[in-house]
């Protein structure tokens, strides 16, 4: 019997199997490398008539899923999560058909300058190689992982969450027949097939095949790989973002705006969780806000100036809270938005950038000069003027698609799509010449 605290070692045939996944991954990736843009848009096109044609198939599959997370107790949002709709089985076959419509950058150079020893010197944009994706609950990530690996030249090893283990298997083999239709790897996309957690460690300790992974999920899971990786991690831990309404600022377009990011839906990362207001116009609108959110039955956490002006708003006094220092910290993903005055621009980026996540923040303002400040000095991966946070996706900024978020500096940040998953190399033209 193992002492309490010694970890459990993985099975001999589960170290093989991951050991195998990365050799294939590894070979397959030279393949897709250098793959024509053709035949991926082949593969992405295939892909999408092969998930409409398959809509029953995938429906039986995705039940057994509902089935066995139903047994298993899990709750109404992460039921949502799971479900694999005709409707959401038509979005990911269009984001295939996007995909296949957009340039194809692998190859492109950039920069090329003649240097004075007569050499040319520019940079081509090459795929990463092999990526890793783990992530949980929702089985259209599968499809959404594999078509962006198809794009961007790179091979992947997806792990899906064990809750997801019978949908994902049956689009990852769609994936399969797609990419062998199209003469492409058969296993340039490989799902692990089993639900053993064990093979996320290994997946995340294998740099001799694995280039970068993604993970995709809660706080936890994504501590957990930026703890415990061998290989570099493309992430975002929270997402704390923050409006600023700014004086002079046009006060319809900041209710409008604001009521959006909070509202417009609560679970996403780029959903507003601070409000903060200038003290100049605050009187004017905090009232107005106040209104909005407390008819959609938003709880106020305020500082104790805004406490005392939105206690006057009909129908806000139950849902006034005063804001304690972890407010200012916090992802609510839920009907609860912080508040707090400051004097102005400097204490809203002082602000904002002591205590936001750097996901996205946004300034509501009528000052070009303030904006600029704002747009400079903020340290977030997506920086807004006079738009909601919630246009922090990689579909809203005509990525096509993202593979997920990065609030990291390097290699990616923000919404991470087709250039996220590709690097630049030096490339040199010459004829002849030598260095003296």
């Amino acid at each position: 019997m193992n002492a309490p605290d010694q970890v459990a070692q993985p099975s001999p045939s589960l170290l093989a199997q991951m050991h195998q996944m990365g050799a294939d991954a590894k070979a397959a990736s030279a393949g897709m490398a250098r793959a024509s843009a053709a035949l991926k848009n082949q593969a992405l096109k295939g892909l999408a008539a092969l998930l409409r044609a398959q809509v029953p198939a995938l429906q039986q599959a995705n039940a057994r899923d509902l089935e066995r997370a139903r047994a298993a107790g899990l709750s109404g949002p992460m039921l949502d999560r799971l479900q694999l709709s005709p409707k959401v089985i038509e979005t990911v076959a269009q984001g295939c058909e996007q995909l296949a419509a957009m340039p194809d950058v692998i190859g492109e150079i950039i920069g090329m300058k003649q240097q004075p020893s007569g050499i040319r010197v520019g940079q081509m944009r090459v795929p990463l190689g092999v990526f890793g994706m783990i992530y949980e609950s929702r089985p259209n990530v599968t499809i959404e992982a594999a078509s962006l690996a198809i794009k961007s030249g790179n091979a992947c090893i997806l792990r899906g969450g064990s809750e997801a283990i019978e949908s994902n298997t049956a689009l990852a083999a769609l994936v399969k027949q797609a990419l062998t239709d199209a003469g492409l790897p058969a296993l340039a996309v490989q799902l692990v097939p089993t639900t053993d957690r064990q093979a996320v460690g290994l997946l995340i300790a294998m740099p001799e095949f694995v280039d970068v992974i993604i993970p995709r999920g809660g706080k936890g899971l994504i501590e957990r790989i930026s703890r415990e990786a061998k290989v570099p991690v493309i992430k975002h831990l929270d997402g704390n973002c923050h409006v600023y309404v700014d004086d002079p600022c046009d006060l319809d377009m900041a209710v409008t705006v604001v009521d959006n990011a909070k509202t417009q839906k609560y679970s996403p990362c780029n959903a507003a969780e601070g409000l903060l207001v200038a003290r100049a116009v605050a009187a004017q609108f905090l009232p107005r806000i106040g209104r909005v959110l407390a008819d959609k039955q938003v709880e106020m956490r305020c500082d104790a100036e805004s406490l005392a002006i939105l206690q006057g708003v009909e129908g806000a006094g139950p849902l006034l809270r005063p804001a304690s220092e972890q407010d200012w910290y916090e992802e609510y993903l839920a009907p609860i938005i912080s508040v707090k005055l400051v004097d102005g621009v400097d204490e809203a980026i002082s602000h904002i950038n002591t205590y936001s996540s750097h996901h996205t923040d946004a300034i509501l303002t009528g000052d070009h000069l303030h904006a600029q400040r704002f747009l400079r000095e903020v340290d977030s991966a997506s920086v807004m003027v006079n738009a909601s946070t919630r246009f922090a996706d990689g579909f809203e900024f005509g990525l096509g698609a993202e593979i997920g978020i990065s609030t990291d500096k390097f290699h990616a940040r923000g919404p991470v799509g087709i250039e996220g998953l590709t690097s630049l190399k030096y490339v040199v033209l010459g004829q002849g010449e030598v260095r003296t």
